[in-house]
């Protein structure tokens, strides 16, 4: 067993990662990756792994789902979210607890603003003993 975490998605996504002394394992393409992933998951207990890749690879993943180990995690890339492992994460909880999650403030997709403010106002009580003039 390496030092037990592992990144793997392209090279300008994980080097940085090296420099906190991860293990990376920069890919060129999906076929790359899932021979990766396959290689280094008897050996790592947690695989970051860029969600650009994540999502062409899905299938492979889904074979470790059940698994206790390796935990696979997607992690944004360098370019940034496309929204895969934020998804993955809503349906993890969704079938834990059974119910859909909506983030703070919204209502259905909308942002319910009344609600919102009603949420820091009661922050505020909480936290400043009942002054609202914070």
């Amino acid at each position: 067993m390496h030092n037990g975490i592992a990144v793997v998605g392209d090279k300008d996504s994980v080097l940085a990662f090296k420099a906190i002394g991860l293990d990376v394992f920069p890919t060129l393409n999906e076929n790359d990756a899932k021979d990766t992933i396959k290689k280094i998951a008897r050996d790592y207990k947690v695989i970051f792994i860029t969600d650009k890749i994540a999502c062409n690879i899905e299938s492979t993943l889904k074979r470790y789902k059940s698994r206790p180990y390796p935990v696979i995690v997607p992690i944004p890339s360098a370019e940034g979210s496309n929204g895969f492992g934020m998804q993955g994460i809503k349906s993890d909880i969704e079938k834990a607890i059974g119910h859909t999650i909506q983030q703070r403030g919204q209502l259905n997709g909308r942002t319910n603003w009344k609600n919102r403010k009603s949420c820091r106002t009661a922050y505020r009580r909480r936290e400043y003993g009942g002054q609202q003039n914070v």
